[in-house]
């Protein structure tokens, strides 16, 4: 069984992939971060689901992005509601991208995976329903890559090149919902929203939310995480 690590935020999409990575047969060793979001209860999320699916290894890392600020999830400012989202890239980057978040989850990820001997790293990154973030793209993904092999042992001896696995970068959100449900995935216990209610409700009107709930419609499903209204 190969190890591989994986970045693990505890919502629909990593979920999806920590259950598609375990189908495929691997021992994976899952990641999360919590780097000052305001959507800090994706941390327990996170939890939950590496419980239940019983990962090698499930760590949070604590790196404070708040530091910087630059994006609606890491400050006060007011998170985008009931703004159309299209499939496909806006055409403008949204406030809630978080200043090279993926680029600074990947490099940690890629030390781990080289301190494991791992040489696979997943992230669910996606390029289709996605909110126009510019490292959630399969240029950016084959860059990165292109990087993790230059700057590792592994990849510089040849021994086990680094690749960078992101099996739903071509997918709908439906078609990754319905990948979901055929193995099994209870998303009750995933979060996705970025600006919940104290109880934990998903607001249902941000991007995020938005983008989850067309998903569930177009796959014939019904969403089972609590919402503050529809």
């Amino acid at each position: 069984m190969s190890a591989a690590t994986l970045l693990l935020s505890g919502g629909l999409d990593s979920t999806t992939l920590l259950a598609h990575a375990i189908r495929e047969g691997f021992d994976v060793h899952a990641m999360t971060f919590r780097y000052g979001q305001r959507h800090a209860g994706e941390i327990a999320a996170a939890r939950r689901v590496a419980a239940q699916y019983g990962v090698r290894d499930h760590v949070i890392v604590d790196i404070d992005l708040r530091t910087f600020g630059g994006s609606a999830l890491t400050s006060d400012a007011p998170v985008p509601k009931d703004r159309p989202v299209a499939v496909g890239a806006p055409a403008e980057i949204p406030v809630t991208y978080v200043p090279a978040r993926n680029t600074i989850f990947l490099s940690i990820a890629l030390a781990w995976a080289e301190v494991l001997g791992a040489r696979d790293i997943f992230i669910g990154v996606n390029a289709l329903d996605y909110s126009g973030y510019p490292d959630c793209r399969p240029e950016y993904i084959a860059a990165f890559e292109r990087m993790a092999n230059l700057a590792t042992r592994a990849g510089v001896e040849g021994t086990a090149p680094v690749r960078i696995r992101t099996p739903l970068i071509e997918m709908t959100k439906a078609q990754i919902i319905r990948l979901g449900l055929s193995l099994g995935v209870d998303y009750s216990i995933t979060q996705s929203c970025y600006d919940p209610a104290p109880d934990g409700a998903a607001c249902a009107r941000c991007d995020a939310c938005q983008l989850r709930l067309r998903g569930f419609a177009d796959a014939g499903a019904s969403d089972p995480v609590r919402y503050v209204h529809r």
